[in-house]
């Protein structure tokens, strides 16, 4: 007589990942939450400075300058001579600058499907770099017409032409392969900074742009009119709205560049748009704010957690974390020691890695791309 086996194995239910229940809530609600956020955070980080100015005031200039409202002035004027020519230009440009670097993110991390993906990852910071310690070396900082001085005009060109350097490297025979994208952007980062490292080494007037150029690559947003807002802002939200229509690339990217092409995806063309709008996101955040790590890393990964894979909806709210990031980080770098200002890239690695580090551990095995 045959005795069965009987099955001793126990079987463990399933782990649920820790944000699982956030994904259920509406993306609508979710997206409203992170503009209200934003709209915040915007006021707060225009409040504080040397002159503080309450937020009920900043809300009623702001509303003046609509058009549609008309409160009456019982402020001092200077405020908001204050609030328009001073600090608001920065607090835009930080939040252009954190949606920037986090969209770019995720565009990268999407195509390469690879975690670890980065803005800078193939050779825009670099390229940046280099640009912009040409332009600190040199005896004069020349105006570009009245919209970019010297240094964020070389920052932006450098970076770009980097990118398409490393491109047309790793391209053979109509493919470019992620391993060979990756490598060559390595292999140009190193010989641009070494180029950079001689650039100042030369020049006879390196001792005068030295520390200017320590503070551009500590990263930092420092404008000091709207015209430069209104060109680098044009730049970055076109390319934004852009990337909102790669979502469903990107989504098919997640099966492998094979599996992409079974869909009937011209794989080799989408992946050369995917980093012409990445890099394009990237110059033009990093030719007015240098060089800030952490951004275009910490948030994709924050917002996949809360809200799943899906691009239609990661795009989007990582480009509003991104802005709420940075704004949060720069405010801290401007109250810390105040009036002193800290460069914001210190702020966003002190924040960023040990934020990324508990975004690792809390998901462990449950983390899924």
């Amino acid at each position: 007589m045959k005795i069965a086996a009987r099955n001793t194995t126990i079987e463990q239910p399933p782990v649920k990942p820790p944000l699982e229940g956030l994904r259920k809530v509406p993306f609508p609600f979710v997206l409203l939450i992170l503009s209200g956020v934003v709209c915040v955070v915007v006021l707060v980080s225009v409040s504080f400075g040397s002159t503080p100015i309450p937020l009920g005031t900043i809300g009623q200039i702001l509303l003046n300058g609509t058009g549609i409202f008309h409160f009456a002035r019982r402020w001092d004027p200077t405020a908001e001579l204050i609030i328009w020519q001073v600090r608001l230009p920065v607090v835009i440009g930080t939040a252009l600058v954190g949606a920037a670097l986090a969209v770019a993110g995720v565009l990268f991390q999407g195509m390469l499907r690879n975690p670890l993906a980065d803005p800078y990852l193939i050779g825009t910071s670099s390229g940046a770099a280099l640009g912009a310690a040409i332009a600190f070396v040199l005896p004069f900082d020349t105006v570009y017409g009245s919209f970019f001085s010297l240094t964020p005009l070389l920052a932006f060109v450098g970076a770009m032409l980097t990118v398409l350097l490393v491109y047309s490297i790793a391209r053979s025979d109509g493919h470019t392969p992620v391993v060979t994208l990756l490598l060559a952007g390595v292999v140009i980062n190193a010989v641009l900074i070494a180029l950079q490292t001689l650039v100042l080494t030369l020049s006879p007037h390196a001792q005068f742009g030295l520390q200017a150029l320590f503070n551009w690559l500590s990263g930092g947003v420092s404008v000091t009119s709207w015209p430069p807002i209104f060109v680098v802002g044009t730049i970055i939200l076109v390319g934004i709205v852009f990337s909102l229509t790669l979502s469903s690339v990107l989504d098919a990217f997640a099966l492998g560049e094979e599996g992409a092409a079974h869909l009937g995806l011209n794989v080799e063309r989408r992946k050369l748009v995917i980093v012409v709008v990445g890099s394009l996101l990237t110059a033009a955040a990093v030719s007015i704010s240098g060089l800030i790590g952490f951004v275009g890393l910490v948030t994709p990964h924050a917002m996949r957690l809360l809200l799943g894979p899906r691009h239609r909806l990661l795009l989007p709210s990582s480009a509003l974390g991104g802005a709420i990031f940075l704004m949060l980080a720069d405010l801290l770098a401007r109250v810390v020691i105040a009036p002193a200002v800290l460069p914001v890239g210190i702020f966003t690695a002190l924040v960023g890695a040990p934020f990324f580090l508990f975004l690792l551990r809390g998901s462990k095995r449950d983390y899924r791309w």
